[in-house]
């Protein structure tokens, strides 16, 4: 899964989770290790895998090309193909996203700079498929919401693959079609939250240890998030288990699994925000999202 393509829930909460390119790993039902959503420089909308690239810096896509991709991105019928084009504008990797499924409170370090105590069980609320955002779109905020209290969390988002129901966390990571990373945009005033789209799909084959990566949050090109995906309380394996326990994970079902500490309102000077503010989450091995933000007045 502003994210995997801004999200919203009601108009508040909103995930910037589609930014970047997709990375998938374990369900062998795709031609592709790489997954892009773009604008092509025929005007027409493509899914592609794209050319030389480990990472997508959405600040620099001007040399981007990939091969496109056919057919159904989930089932054995994609094909990469030998096509090649120019990708003008990334979009979210995955188009219509059934549901966001979004864990809190899920970093051993989040949970203590807040005081809280780790939770038993993963914590979830869900979002729906309209709240949406593309790698570098404007992150808008309801006039409702615009209280100088919008934050920030940048998030491994995991795109389900294959339906799923009671899966076994051994088992849990042959469902994953891929990783993103996403901005979970949040109205403190409500504990709302906007959604911003990764820029691509990376499959696990591509990402075998989740534990090794990186995950960092800029707002106006200051680090303020900088941790590393193996402090979440959870893991990945995990949250699949727990979520598909008695519930059907359908494919292109997108988990949000949390976000580090740094984020603003923690912090001993809270930071927001602001009408104008640029924010950028960034994964290591997937690459980055960068929104501006935009208050609304009507």
């Amino acid at each position: 899964m502003n994210s995997l393509s801004t999200l919203s829930l009601i108009g508040i909460r909103n995930s910037n989770l589609l930014k970047r390119a997709f990375s998938s790993s374990a369900i062998n039902n795709r031609a592709w290790s790489r997954l892009i959503r773009f604008e092509g420089s025929d005007n027409k909308i493509h899914y592609g895998e794209p050319l030389n690239v480990k990472e997508i810096d959405i600040n620099n896509i001007s040399n981007l090309k990939a091969k496109i991709v056919k057919g159904d991105i989930f089932s054995k019928g994609n094909e990469v193909t030998n096509e090649i084009i120019d990708a003008k504008k990334l979009l979210a990797p995955i188009e219509n996203p059934p549901i966001f499924l979004c864990i809190g409170l899920n970093y051993k370090k989040h949970a203590k700079g807040t005081n809280h105590k780790e939770p038993i069980y993963p914590i979830l609320f869900i979002k729906g498929t309209h709240a949406l955002n593309t790698p570098d779109g404007v992150i808008e905020i309801p006039k409702m919401a615009t209280n100088n209290q919008i934050d920030y969390e940048v998030e491994l988002c995991v795109v389900i693959g294959k339906e799923c129901k009671n899966v076994k966390k051994e088992e849990a990571l042959k469902y994953v079609a891929g990783y993103t990373v996403g901005n979970d945009i949040s109205a403190r005033k409500w504990q709302g939250n906007k959604l911003g789209g990764g820029p691509q799909l990376v499959s696990p084959e591509i990402i075998s240890d989740l534990n090794t990566l990186k995950l960092e949050m800029k707002v106006n090109d200051e680090t303020l998030q900088s941790s590393n995906i193996k402090d979440m309380i959870f893991d990945v394996p995990t949250i699949i288990s727990f979520l598909s326990q008695g519930h059907t994970l359908v494919p292109g079902t997108v988990i949000m699994t949390g976000t580090p500490e740094g984020v603003g309102f923690a912090r001993k000077l809270p930071v927001w925000l602001l009408d104008g503010f640029k924010a950028e989450a960034y994964i290591e091995k997937i690459g980055s999202i960068k929104n501006i933000v935009k208050y609304l007045k009507e």
